[in-house]
């Protein structure tokens, strides 16, 4: 089949990638000329596993075209997805500009039917405003060609991205046209044939059950640090909890790893969009206000630790950092706690040495180069001098390190522990001082 992708973002980038691997002709079309010059020589913009091989491959093929000309896009193919950004506004709400002007842009060029796709996470009424303005487009063309809005949310995970993507396992398309549907089936019976794991209903429905999804995540992530705080002060471990609740099959061991607060591109913006949209209606979402205030407080956690050790008083102290993403097996860090943590310290007047296998070239692009921080090449030079260990991101290679020699090239072995990665009685019993996230004594 023939698809055109507008954006070339994590989503829409890895989404036209795998239906051109799996044999349909797409065409991904961005403002961005640099970036579509990159991609045309296998230069890949983001750090997800896998993504490069498979962009690399389908171009190889001529499956997968990249271009700035939205006319050509258009044109191409008869399913039109739109995967652009829906960044917060001030308010919390999701901006629709960049999804409201592709569809204009569609509208603009299309030559007979087309099937919209929305793949980007938008509120609730997002397919009835991008068919309102097709409508309005078309009106002023004076053509009246047929057309339908679907709500096709994506459900990927930054660093599983492409494999998500590939194995599926829910496709939720919202429509109500039989036509449109049809389609999409045939779009994605490639990823559909071990069983159906398409679920068809309204646009309304598809748009809120991506939300829904993405809050219950975080909903369990708070849960779990609001009963880390808790456990810390009962003198309970919070691990030991996490065993005994997780192997209830009600509740399972998915996403109730105490930690250092949520990040990224997703959970932040789209908490705060649903609680916008249902304060917009009249209606208090008690409970999503609680998930985004115990996430804001859990990202200060760290930092207070690290300040009651020393007594209140940073000022010229080096911290070494391991982990700056948001989460491992990417360099995202949009609302990664790692920030938080930075800029605290930095206010104290600390000074940081960090390390992040993926997120350093992100790190300089954000904070530019300043004395206080040091980007360092390896995990082991963070450490080098430094006042004490902060851990933020459960990189596999921070899982078992020596610590022998980190013990040796830290100043004062002290370790903060944002991840629960080790075990209190062994560090103890090494010689460090170690503080953990809900863990008794700590």
């Amino acid at each position: 089949m023939k698809v055109t992708v507008f954006g070339t973002g994590y989503v829409g980038l890895v989404q036209g990638a795998v239906l051109a691997d799996a044999g349909h002709k797409v065409i991904c079309v961005d403002v961005d000329a640099a970036k579509i010059a990159k991609l045309e020589c296998g230069i890949i913009p983001i750090h997800e596993p896998g993504l490069d091989s498979v962009v690399r491959a389908a171009y190889a093929a001529g499956r997968l075209a990249f271009t700035t000309d939205a006319a050509a896009g258009v044109a191409h193919g008869e399913l039109q997805f739109i995967a652009v950004g829906t960044p917060p506004d001030e308010d919390g709400s999701a901006d629709l500009k960049y999804m409201l002007a592709a569809a204009e842009t569609i509208a603009t060029h299309m030559d007979g039917y087309r099937v919209i796709i929305d793949k980007s996470t938008v509120p609730v009424g997002t397919a009835d405003k991008v068919a309102e303005r097709i409508r309005k487009v078309l009106a002023a063309r004076g053509a009246a060609h047929d057309f339908d809005v679907v709500s096709n949310p994506e459900f990927l995970k930054e660093g599983a991205a492409v494999a998500d993507c590939q194995r599926p396992e829910r496709i939720i398309i919202g429509t109500g046209s039989a036509r449109a549907e049809a389609l999409l089936r045939e779009l994605y019976a490639p990823f559909n044939r071990n069983h159906d794991k398409i679920i068809v209903m309204d646009a309304r429905s598809a748009e809120l059950t991506k939300y829904a999804a993405n809050c219950m995540l975080a909903t369990k992530i708070s849960f779990m640090n609001e009963m880390a705080n808790l456990a810390e002060r009962l003198g309970a471990d919070i691990e030991a909890v996490r065993n005994g609740i997780g192997s209830d099959p009600r509740i399972g061991y998915h996403f109730i790893y105490p930690g250092a607060g949520y990040g990224g591109s997703c959970f932040p913006k789209d908490v705060q969009a649903l609680i916008h949209t249902a304060e917009s209606i009249g209606f208090e979402p008690k409970l999503m206000k609680a998930v985004e205030a115990r996430n804001a407080a859990q990202k200060q956690v760290l930092f207070a630790k690290i300040n009651a050790h020393f007594k209140g008083d940073l000022a010229g102290k080096v911290i070494a950092l391991w982990g700056l993403a948001f989460k491992p097996n990417t360099d995202d860090m949009r609302e990664a706690p790692s920030r938080v943590l930075i800029e605290a310290l930095w206010a104290a007047g600390a000074s940081v040495q960090a390390y992040d296998p993926a997120a350093m070239d992100e790190t300089q692009r954000i904070y530019g180069s300043r004395p206080e921080l040091a980007l360092c090449g390896t995990k082991e030079a963070a450490l080098v001098g430094a006042d004490a260990l902060a851990i933020v991101t459960e990189w596999q290679q921070f899982r078992a390190p020596d610590f022998d020699g980190l013990r040796a090239a830290l100043a004062a072995p002290v370790i903060f522990d944002g991840r629960n990665l080790y075990d209190p009685a062994q560090l103890a019993a090494r010689g460090f001082t170690y503080y953990a996230i809900g863990r008794a004594g700590r």
